[in-house]
This record gives C-alpha cells, structure tokens and sequence, in this order.
C-alpha cells in the first residue's frame, strides 16, 4: 500500500487537498469518489520527493525542528511495543506539518510493502541525512531499533539544542549592529545636511572634524548607491569563488590560524564530528563508513580533508587517534580521548565525552565573545553618535566665542 497526495474538488466545487492511502494509483482514485471527490490530481509521495531534486531541508525535505520531533516521537512509539506501521501512522496523525504527514506515510508504505525502515526512509533522501540512515539500518540489523532511534532522538534534539544557541547568542548583535549602521546613515545623510546648512552664512573657518563629516555626509549622499552596489559586488564575487576548493581552503585555513575564531571554529567541527561518530560507531556501523558519513557534518574543508586522509591511514591500520594527530587540528584533549577509548574498547562513550566536552566549550566561547562584543558595539555606536554631534557643536561654540 502506498500513500499518495492528491487534489480534488468537493460536492461545492471547491478545491481540497490531503493524502490518502491505496495500493495503487487507481485505486486511491477510487477510494476518492467514494469519498464524494472528483479527483483532480493524484501523486505518489515517494515519487514527488524524488523527482523533487531539492536539498536537505527544502521542497520534500523537512526542518530540523520537524525531524527532531519526528524521531522523539517515532522512538517513544517504538519503544513502547507498537508495531512499526502503526508508529508511523500515529506519527503522521499527530504532525501538523503536511511535509511530515506526506513523508510518514510515504515511509509507512515501504514498511508494509515488506521493506526495512532504513530502505523505506531512503525513498526520502531529502528529508533523512545518511547519518539518520546509516543507523537506523545498523539498529535493524543488530535488532535494536528501538534502543538506536532513542540515541537518534537524544543526537537530533542535541544538534538541534546547539544550533538554536547559536543563533539566539548572534540575533541580537546582529541587530544591533544593524541599527548602528542606520543610525549613523541616517544621522550622516538626512541630520547633517539640515543642520549644516546654517554654517553656509558663518563667514568663519570650520573645525577639522566638521569639515570630515560634512564630506563624509557628501559623499554619502552623491555616490551612496554606487557603495552600495561595490559591497553587493564584493558579496556576491566572495560568495561566488567560495565555490572553488582551492579559494575556500585558504579562507578556512586563515580562520583556523585566528586566534579566537579558530579555537571556535575548531571546537565546533569536532564536536559535531565526534558526536556523529559516536553515535554510528556505537550503533555497529564501521569506522570507516562512520568516518565517511561523519565527514559531512564538518564544515571546515582542512578539517574535512584530515578527516578523510585519517581514514585512509585506518583502512592500513592505523589508529583512530594517531591518525586524526597527524593533522594537528583537531584538539589534544579529544585525540587523548579517542585514545583512551581504543586502548579501554569503550570507543563510543569516549567519543560522546568529547562531542560533550567540545560543545560545552563552543558554550563558553560563544557566551565570552557576545559579553565582550555586545558592549563594544554600544561603545562604537555611542563614539561614533558623539563625534556628529561634536562636530556639529564645535562651529556653534566657536561662534559663541567670536560673538563675546
């Protein structure tokens, strides 16, 4: 049986839209007007999300918050002895999001057709990473699926968890920094004018910091646009050679030799690839396909590229650790880890500390560089606001001073 997303009209002639379940398309039709429907239009979910062709999280794809929330649910279901098929149903009755619906039944249907979980949630490459895959299939074949979606669920709650700190700790300097911009482009180009206009009659020589900021207001005013379109090109070239290798290694690199940003930058890479390697390696998946798939979760290409020379050194049988030392990038305190684990065979737990210890630091980081940066930007924002306003009283004091 599979499901299927269909459009319709009613017996008002107004359009609906839902899914529905059948064993083939025909026969969902049918099941339509039995319903009182004309059917419209009728699509089998897997065959829309495949010829979908969009990235992870667009078009058939799902959210993070989404599949964090779908394998929670799934996990609890299944844990708590409910058939699969049924879990999956029950999952898709309690989304509120059609995306979710769509692809739980799309899922449900491999399953009852006599697929496995792990090749039913291939029909949806856009919606599950190979990482949610690669162990789901694993805890099928060690029979312990239950106890793998749990582990799935706690690592997507965790991604989840860190990314939304992440971008709750830059919102607001982001935003402010944005307002200071404004601010002062509005002081520059609208304030200054009205207000400079009196010293046209002042037959007297103006200070040095009036005469910058009135051409600075000039300037901004005359060939504002024209700036304008040099940062947007300068954006748009960066974003365009960040596509090759080559350019996007050198700017990666030069972030990892930053002295803050990189022990950030370094932190947070290996804290995602250790807590994805963790959690395969742990759910039976080889090392080397557990590196593979791990690889993806690492942004920084020298890191990634480390990591994928690290595996070849393993594959000859070398260690894990010695191997991921030879790149020296990755932190001391995780390749102890890693090794302590190899020596004890408690490889997985030694991994998940690392993943733990690394985001804890990426926390700090994080928490330190917003406390410092927030206040500065108040403090350039405040200097910058007393400069134009010095500038515009200093004639006026002047003046005063001619006067008396």
């Amino acid at each position: 049986m599979s499901a299927f997303e269909y459009s319709a009209l009613d017996a008002r002639g107004r359009q609906v839209k839902g899914l529905i379940e059948g064993d083939t398309a025909r026969q969902a039709r049918q099941l339509l007007r039995d319903r009182g429907l004309s059917p419209l239009d009728i699509t089998e979910v897997a065959e829309r999300s495949a010829s979908s062709g969009m990235p992870f999280q667009r078009g058939g794809g799902i959210s993070h918050t989404e599949l964090s929330l779908f394998t929670r649910q799934l996990a609890i279901l299944v844990r708590s002895g409910l058939p699969l098929d049924e879990a999956l149903t029950a999952v898709s009755e309690q989304s509120e999001s059609k995306r979710v619906q769509r692809i739980a039944l799309g899922v449900r249907s491999g399953v009852i057709e006599g697929n496995t979980l792990a090749m039913s949630l291939n029909q949806f490459p856009n919606a599950f990473p190979p990482l949610f895959r690669a162990t789901i299939e694993a805890g099928e074949q060690s029979g312990k699926l239950d106890y793998i979606l749990e582990r799935l669920a706690e690592y997507v709650e965790k991604r989840q968890a860190m990314r939304s700190k992440m971008m709750i700790a830059a919102v607001y300097p982001l935003a402010l920094v944005t307002v200071a911009i404004l601010v002062v482009i509005a002081m520059l180009t609208y304030v200054v004018p009205q207000v400079v206009s009196v010293f046209d009659s002042i037959d007297t020589e103006l200070p040095p910091l009036t005469k910058g900021m009135i051409a600075t207001s000039a300037f901004l005013r005359e060939y504002g646009w024209l700036l304008l379109g040099l940062i947007a090109a300068a954006v748009f070239s960066f974003s365009r050679m960040m596509r090759t290798d080559a350019f996007k290694r050198r700017i990666h690199l030069s972030l990892l030799r930053m002295p803050i940003v990189g022990r950030l930058t370094r932190s947070a890479n290996t804290g995602r690839f250790t807590r994805t390697l963790g959690i395969l390696f742990g759910s039976g998946v080889p090392i080397l396909d557990a590196m593979r798939i791990g690889t993806q979760v690492v942004d920084n290409l020298p890191m990634k590229e480390a990591i994928e020379e690290a595996a070849i050194k393993v594959r000859e049988g070398a260690t894990l650790s010695r191997s991921l030392n030879a790149s020296k990038l990755f932190p001391p305190i995780t390749i102890h880890l890693i090794a302590s684990g190899e020596t004890s065979g408690k490889l997985d737990e030694m991994l998940d500390r690392s993943a733990e210890n690394q985001e804890r630091e990426v926390e700090t980081l994080v928490a330190t560089l917003m406390g410092v940066f927030e206040p500065l930007i108040i403090v350039v924002m405040g200097g910058m606001v007393m400069l134009i306003v010095l500038a515009i009283l200093m004639p006026i004091f002047d003046l005063n001073n001619l006067v008396k």
